[in-house]
C-alpha cells in the first residue's frame, strides 16, 4: 500500500457574530488532499492559542490538562490508522473518522447473539440437540433478559460492555433474585458463557468476561433405589393403567441406564441380536450423539413382550408408551408414595440406580458400566458410581476371607 501524505491540524473556529470568549477547538485530519474536521469538544481564550503549534499556551494546570487532552486524541488518530492498516482497510479521512467516532462497527447485542444461537439449535433439534437442551436455552435467554431489566432497566445491551463485573452480578442475581442453588447457577452461566464465547471467537468481543470467574460445582448426593425398593415398586399392584405404564418403563430405565430422551426415542428397529446372539440395545444417546449398546437383562427384556401389543408401539414403532417427562416424574411421586418409598422419585434415579445397584454393586467393572451409559470419559461414570454399604460389605469380605486363607498358610 503506497504511503499517503497524512496531516493533522488543531485550529479555533469563532461562531457567527462571536464577540468574546472561549472558542471551540477542532480537529483537521487531512489525507491525500481530502479533509474532514472533528469537534475536541474543548474550547480556549484566543488569546492562550498558539495557532502555529495547534496547542494551548501557559504553564497552568487547566491549560496542560487541555493540551494532555489534544495529545491524547491525537493519538487516537494515529491509532485509528493503525487499525486500518492492520485490518487491510483503506485509508481515508471517512475511514479514520468512522473509527474514531466508533460507527465503524456494528453493534452486536448480547440477546440477538442468544436468539439466533437458539434459532439454530432449534432447527437441529432432534439430530444434534434434544428438546431438554434446547428448553435450557431458552430458560438462560429468558433470565438474562430478566436479568438486564433488573440491574440495566435495558431491553438488550452491546456485547462491547459486558465485563467481569457484568459476570458477578449475573450470578449474585440468580442466587439472590432468583433463588437458584449454587450449581444451578453455575449450569446456567455455563450457557451463557457459550454465547459470550461466539463473540469472542467472531472479535466482537476482544476480552472473555469469564477469564477470571470460577466455575464450581458442589458435590450433589446421587439418589439411587436399593433391590429392595425396586422389588418393592416391581410387585406393588397399581390400579391406574398410566402408573403400571410409568412404572414398567421407569424400571426398564433400571434395567438398562437410558435416560429419559433415549427410552423415548428407542425405537425396535434399534432392538438387535448381539456379539453373543442375546438381546442388546444398539443406539446413540440423544443428548451426546455417542453410541450406546446395552445387553438386555431378563427384566428388561419381559417388559419389553409386555408392549409388543401395544396401540402406540404399533402404529409408532416405538419400543415403550413414553408419556412426558413432566408426566412421568409426577406420576412416579405417586408410584412413590403408594409403594412406600421414602425418596424423592424422578426419571433419573433409575439411571443411577443401573450405575449402582444393578452394575456396579455386582463387580461389573466401571470403564464396561461407562460404555453401557454412553459416557466419553470415565469421569462422568464415577459421579454415578456410588458404591452402596452393602459393595463395601462384600469387599471386606473377600478381604477377610483371602486374609484368612493366608493365616492359614503362614500355620
Amino acid at each position: 500500500m503506497l504511503e499517503k501524505s497524512f496531516g493533522l491540524l488543531f485550529f479555533m473556529r469563532k461562531t457567527k457574530n462571536y464577540k468574546a470568549g472561549p472558542l471551540p477547538i477542532y480537529l483537521k485530519i487531512t489525507i491525500d488532499g481530502a479533509a474532514t474536521e472533528l469537534s475536541s469538544k474543548r474550547k480556549c481564550e484566543p488569546s492562550q492559542w498558539s495557532g502555529k503549534s495547534g496547542r494551548a499556551i501557559g504553564n497552568k494546570e487547566s491549560v496542560k490538562e487541555l493540551n494532555h487532552y489534544l495529545d491524547s486524541l491525537e493519538q487516537k488518530v494515529f491509532q485509528a490508522k493503525r487499525k486500518l492498516i492492520d485490518t487491510d482497510k483503506e485509508i481515508t479521512v471517512e475511514a479514520i473518522k468512522s473509527v474514531l467516532t466508533g460507527t465503524d462497527e456494528k453493534k452486536v447485542m448480547i440477546l440477538e447473539v442468544f436468539k439466533n444461537h437458539n434459532q439454530q439449535m432449534k432447527a437441529l433439534e432432534g439430530t444434534e440437540f434434544s428438546s431438554n437442551t434446547i428448553d435450557r436455552y431458552e430458560t438462560t435467554i429468558n433470565h438474562t433478559t430478566a436479568f438486564l431489566q433488573w440491574k440495566y432497566g435495558l431491553e438488550d445491551m452491546n456485547i462491547k460492555d459486558l465485563d467481569h463485573e457484568f459476570i458477578t452480578e449475573f450470578c449474585f442475581w440468580f442466587k439472590s433474585v432468583q433463588k437458584c442453588n449454587h450449581n444451578s447457577t453455575m449450569k446456567y452461566l455455563s450457557n451463557f458463557k457459550k454465547i459470550v464465547l461466539i463473540c469472542v471467537k467472531n472479535r466482537w468481543l476482544p476480552v472473555d468476561p469469564f477469564a477470571d470467574f470460577k466455575f464450581t460445582r458442589k458435590p450433589v448426593e446421587r439418589v439411587a433405589l436399593t433391590e429392595h425398593e425396586l422389588k418393592k415398586i416391581a410387585s406393588k399392584p397399581f390400579a391406574a393403567e398410566r402408573l403400571i405404564f410409568v412404572r414398567d418403563i421407569f424400571l426398564f430405565s433400571c434395567y438398562t441406564g437410558l435416560s429419559y430422551a433415549d427410552v423415548q426415542k428407542l425405537r425396535y428397529s434399534e432392538i438387535v441380536k448381539g456379539i453373543d446372539n442375546g438381546t442388546w440395545i444398539f443406539t446413540n444417546r440423544q443428548k451426546t450423539g455417542t453410541s450406546t449398546r446395552v445387553p438386555l437383562l431378563p427384566e428388561a427384556l419381559a417388559i419389553l413382550d409386555i408392549y409388543r401389543t401395544n396401540s402406540k408401539c404399533i402404529n409408532t414403532g416405538l419400543a415403550l408408551p413414553v408419556l412426558s417427562n413432566q408426566k412421568m416424574n409426577s406420576y412416579l411421586k405417586e408410584i412413590a408414595g403408594i409403594a412406600g418409598i421414602n425418596k424423592e422419585l424422578t426419571f433419573h434415579i433409575a439411571r443411577h440406580t443401573f450405575a449402582t445397584t444393578i452394575t456396579l454393586n455386582y463387580g461389573v467393572p466401571m470403564e464396561t458400566v461407562s460404555k453401557m451409559l454412553g459416557h466419553t470419559n470415565i469421569k462422568q461414570t464415577q459421579h454415578y458410581a456410588k458404591l452402596t454399604d452393602r459393595k463395601v460389605s462384600d469387599d471386606m469380605q473377600k478381604l477377610i476371607s483371602r486374609r484368612r486363607v493366608v493365616e492359614k498358610r503362614a500355620l
